[in-house]
């Protein structure tokens, strides 16, 4: 057996169907989308159609879609755009969010701050799921904009993004919400009609996609300030010559992800299941993170701690032993600091630097999860035993 990957929630291998589609783009439609000769005028061509084909996944007009570098400018577009859109408006200047959102939000909701303008981090409970009662008493008639994910990157929670929208609109009817769909996209219905949503974020190398591509869905009329200057493209959105290939890739990808999602998603939360119930039954002292209810979270999300165990020692081991895998910690300014979603779900500290999360594709095997099965306690049992634990 060779290398098993279980991080998808990192990043995803490229499809080879998408990758033809992208080679097709190098090879024949390299023009600049801007220029008006032959060349260019082809790649716009080429650029619109994987627009349209985006803007009818999410059941969005393809003026609603503008590309962008990734999730991580899709959310600081969003978030930077409709404070500084609606405040213009003089819709007030409060953001509120919650606390375990991608660093992508929490830091550029900081660095508005820093700007003037205020905001409010609503709570989540211990299965990180958040409080809506806080979300009600924290939206104002000044708060301008309201972000929060559709799903949690580290511990797959599920949010109730409907429901927090109506409560955000019932307090403040001319609120905009975004919502980071990143981990979401191609597992979940992310429909933002659905959801209630004016702003979605994306990223394409999450649903093996290419890297370097992401989309913000921007809903039509909703307020939006522009902050990547320069050229007038994405209808002055989003300024910047277009990935084209990238584009390509994303919209070949969200084809397949939405075309099969189902298939995936049954084969995915069976070989999660397996890890859910099967690693608390063979390591002691296991801690599931996230909604003990499968249904509540991703499907292909396993996530736990290990008492008296580093995380980074697991991970390490597994890597040795051919598993790729990440934990919620994050090695920040050389010190390894415990998981902020982790946390603000209330688990401690000490327990916070033993997390594992391990997130599956569809290529996943039942012989893969079988090795990682017997793996684990194994490998577990070896490090309490060096620590004296």
């Amino acid at each position: 057996m060779g290398r098993i990957y279980l991080d998808h929630a990192a990043t995803t291998p490229p499809d080879p169907r998408v990758l033809d589609a992208m080679w097709e783009v190098y090879s024949a439609h390299w023009g600049n989308p801007s220029s008006i000769y032959l060349e260019g005028q082809d790649a716009h061509r080429v650029l619109d159609e994987a627009r349209r084909t985006c803007a009818a996944l999410l059941g969005a007009a393809p003026k609603e879609i503008v590309f962008t570098s990734g999730g991580t400018e899709s959310d600081n577009a969003a978030i930077r755009g409709a404070a500084y859109g609606q405040r213009a408006r003089g819709r007030g200047d409060h953001i509120v969010t919650t606390q375990i959102e991608h660093h992508a939000v929490l830091h550029t909701v900081e660095q508005l701050e820093r700007e003037g303008f205020r905001a409010t981090y609503v709570p989540v409970d211990g299965e990180g799921v958040v409080d809506l009662g806080a979300l009600e008493a924290a939206v104002t008639p000044e708060t301008a904009v309201v972000s929060i994910m559709a799903a949690n990157n580290e511990v797959g929670t599920l949010q109730p993004v409907a429901a927090a929208a109506r409560i955000a609109r019932e307090r403040s009817p001319k609120v905009v919400v975004h919502t980071d769909a990143v981990q979401a996209a191609g597992a979940v219905d992310i429909t933002p009609a659905q959801l209630g949503v004016d702003l979605l974020s994306l990223a394409g190398h999450k649903l093996h996609g290419p890297r370097g591509i992401g989309l913000l869905y921007i809903k039509n009329r909703t307020p939006f300030q522009a902050s990547m200057l320069g050229g007038s493209q994405e209808k002055e959105r989003r300024a910047g010559t277009e990935n084209v290939a990238g584009a390509v890739g994303l919209a070949r990808a969200m084809e397949l992800a939405w075309g099969e999602r189902e298939a995936r998603g049954e084969h995915v939360r069976r070989l999660r299941d397996r890890l859910l119930f099967g690693v608390p039954e063979r390591v002691p002292d296991t801690v599931i993170t996230g909604p003990l209810d499968p249904a509540g979270r991703l499907p292909n999300n396993f996530s736990c701690c290990f008492r008296n165990v580093e995380g980074e020692s697991v991970l390490l081991a597994l890597d040795l032993a051919d598993v790729a895998a990440s934990s919620g910690s994050a090695c920040t300014t050389g010190a390894l600091e415990p998981s902020h979603v982790l946390t603000a779900m209330g688990i401690d500290a000490d327990l916070a630097h033993a997390s594992l999360r391990l997130t599956l594709g569809h290529q996943n095997t039942d012989e893969e999860i079988d090795r990682v099965l017997e793996l684990l306690p194994a490998i577990v049992g070896r490090l309490r035993a060096l620590a004296g634990g």
